[in-house]
């Protein structure tokens, strides 16, 4: 495991980059909490502290833009996917980043977990990293009802009792087997299986 010290200097640099971002958006007040909720959100859970600050970044600049989308403060470009499952390690995350993949930035996809883990799971990175597609810097995060608010289509996994529901909002559920502690071959075809799915979502969603 890093150690790595991050000193405050470096949320301070995230918090002031933010702030430029979201000019007129968000009050700098505002951007400094979400970072520091970010961090404290995601500093337990770090088994590698030096990429730190990129998780605490990536995670904050999706909770503003949720938060923005569902306020009507930005404009939503494209419609919005949002899968959940309960680890966030598995399912949810092979089906954003097929959606991802497959839809060349037609949609915008997240993912959450109803009881997100510490670390998604190694083979369900492999069979991905096997279709040439790469997770980079990785990791489950909660579900929020904001996130729900900001989508258009949510997909649960194994836990549709745990989502809020919206009115105006398609919820899909799937029946997907779980990929927790199978071997890649299984896990292959969990994926295999995501991706039929996903092909016939983006049809739908994209006509």
């Amino acid at each position: 495991m890093s150690t790595a010290p991050h000193t405050p200097d470096t949320y301070d640099r995230l918090i002031d980059d933010l702030t430029y971002a979201y000019d007129g958006v968000f009050s700098p007040e505002t951007i400094a909490t979400v970072v520091h909720e970010a961090r404290a959100l995601l500093e337990p859970r770090a088994t590698i502290t030096q990429y730190l600050p990129i998780f605490v970044a990536k995670q904050a600049r999706e909770q503003l833009m949720t938060v923005a989308q569902v306020e009507g403060r930005v404009a939503k470009q494209v419609p919005e996917i949002l899968f959940v499952c309960v680890h966030n390690a598995g399912r949810s995350q092979m089906a954003a980043a097929l959606t991802e993949h497959l839809s060349a930035r037609k949609v915008h996809v997240r993912s959450a977990g109803s009881e997100p883990v510490d670390t998604v799971n190694p083979t369900v990175l492999d069979a991905l990293a096997e279709r040439g597609i790469p997770l980079s810097a990785p990791y489950p995060k909660p579900l929020t009802h904001s996130a729900v608010q900001a989508a258009d289509v949510i997909v649960t996994m194994g836990c549709g009792d745990a989502c809020p529901v919206f009115p105006g909002k398609r919820y899909e559920d799937w029946d997907v087997a779980d990929p927790d502690g199978q071997p890649l071959d299984v896990v292959r075809d969990i994926r295999d299986d995501i991706q039929q799915r996903v092909t016939r979502l983006l049809r739908d969603v994209l006509a």
